[in-house]
């Protein structure tokens, strides 16, 4: 195997590790490899602390101390899933350290799009004279901070749509009462993915009928924010989603009044455009990515307007006969497992 392949992989492999933990900054993984050795590795911190370069560098500085440390960077290759930032944010540029610690050679998975990185990472290691080499990996790299490009690039989140349905497609029962489909694997698995999302959604008909609380419960991490679409602003105070455990955004028609964990946002014209408004509104709110645990007329609402990016539907073991239909939706087949005794496809737009 080509060894810059295997090396950006192992960076690959570290960015996830961040996940659900530096919005709205990037997943990325660092290796430092010396004749062929990795010798120090590391990912971005949580939001604000450092990133992924600055952790391997250190690494290997403790390892080895800084003398010896430097010396071994003059003959070293530092492997990068994203380019190094060139601007000063909540840390210095990684390009500066990069830099200042003398390596030879740097491999960059993809260019950064954020207007004050967007190539000067790169331009600042080359005009160092350090060899560098973009696009190792780049299409695996960009899967991995999707939710970043996404973002930097649509001017909206990345937005995944999850919902369970019964082996033979229905989605709920007629009466709009609450009843299981998904196993407790799949309801875990569920708790994890909301713990890497910023954001989590509902309609107002969901949070009447199920009372959610949209936490995580069933895995460690935080919560996300939680988003009700709610015109008229019928779903009580006293209900779970409105609770202390997590901010709470609600779209209505009515009032604007941001208090504590609560924050309402009065849309324009509610019913025009709503999916758009919604996502430009979170986009301003710096919320990078967005699950949809909606019921079928909220998923419907995104689906209709080509408003998503990733679906991830359950496929229980059960038989209903009768229902709600499941939500109709059109895309590539990315993944398809099972979960203990459910099915879980994964489709993105084709």
């Amino acid at each position: 195997m080509n060894m810059d392949i295997l090396f950006m992989r192992r960076c690959l492999e570290l960015a996830v590790l961040s996940a659900g933990k530096t919005s709205p900054n990037p997943m990325v993984g660092a290796v430092i490899v010396y004749q062929n050795e990795i010798i120090g590795e590391g990912y971005t911190a949580p939001y604000g602390g450092p990133h992924a370069e600055v952790n391997a560098i250190n690494q290997v500085i403790s390892r080895f101390g800084e003398e010896q440390a430097k010396a071994y960077f003059a003959e070293s290759s530092i492997y990068v899933s994203l380019e190094p930032c060139a601007h000063y944010g909540k840390t210095p540029p990684c390009a500066d350290l990069i830099v200042s610690m003398g390596f030879k050679r740097a491999v960059i998975a993809c260019q950064d799009p954020f207007a004050k990185v967007n190539g000067l990472g790169i331009q600042k290691l080359q005009e160092a004279g350090i060899t560098t080499e973009l696009g190792v990996l780049e299409e695996e790299a960009r899967w991995v901070n999707r939710r970043f490009f996404t973002k930097l690039e649509k001017f909206r989140p990345y937005v995944i749509l999850k919902w369970a349905e019964t082996v033979d497609g229905y989605f709920s029962p007629i009466e709009g009462q609450q009843r299981w489909i998904s196993n407790k694997v799949s309801k875990q698995l569920v708790h994890k993915w909301r713990a890497e999302e910023d954001a989590i959604l509902v309609g107002k008909n969901t949070a009447l009928i199920d009372n959610p609380s949209l936490t995580v419960r069933d895995w460690e991490g935080r919560n996300p924010k939680r988003v009700l679409i709610d015109k008229n602003l019928a779903v009580p105070a006293s209900f779970s989603i409105m609770d202390e455990q997590a901010e709470t955004i609600v779209f209505n028609a009515i009032k604007t009044d941001w208090r504590g964990h609560l924050k309402f946002v009065e849309l324009e014209n509610f019913d025009l455009y709503l999916p758009q408004q919604i996502l430009y509104q979170l986009y301003l709110m710096d919320i990078q990515s967005l699950i949809i645990e909606g019921g079928k007329k909220t998923l419907d609402l995104f689906i209709q307007a080509g408003l998503w990016d990733e679906a991830r539907i359950f496929t229980g073991a059960g038989a209903w006969n009768s229902g709600v239909k499941a939500p109709e939706i059109y895309g590539k087949e990315i993944a398809r497992q099972a979960v203990g005794s459910d099915t879980l496809t994964v489709l993105i737009p084709s």
